[in-house]
């Protein structure tokens, strides 16, 4: 692990035992190049619109703030959220891996 990742895997760890909200973790957007994957079968297409589980156009992603990013993630994976494709990409996802997909997507990548 680099140390740069390590710092982040470690704020991650220090928010959560702390009781901070996760999106007051840094997030590596380098390191979300390779998780980004999933998202980018709906997200990632301009004018895209899925089918399942009802038609509607999938949002942008890219240039939203790191807290909504955080927020949204952790509700379809807690469940709080519901959407069926949404609610099982997120429960894949670690902490880690929500910060970091949070930090890149809020980077403006598209």
């Amino acid at each position: 692990m680099t140390c740069s990742r390590a710092l982040a895997a470690a704020a991650v760890a220090v928010a959560l035992a702390v009781g901070l909200p996760l999106q007051a973790a840094e997030g590596d957007p380098a390191a979300a190049v390779q998780k980004k994957q999933m998202c980018e079968g709906c997200h990632g297409k301009e004018g895209y619109r899925t089918a399942y589980p009802t038609v509607y156009k999938a949002p942008k992603l890219g240039g939203q703030t790191p807290s909504y990013l955080v927020k949204a993630l952790q509700d379809y994976r807690s469940g709080a959220r519901q959407h069926p494709s949404m609610n099982g990409i997120a429960a894949t996802l670690t902490d880690q891996d929500i910060v970091d997909l949070a930090a890149y997507y809020a980077g403006g990548a598209k």
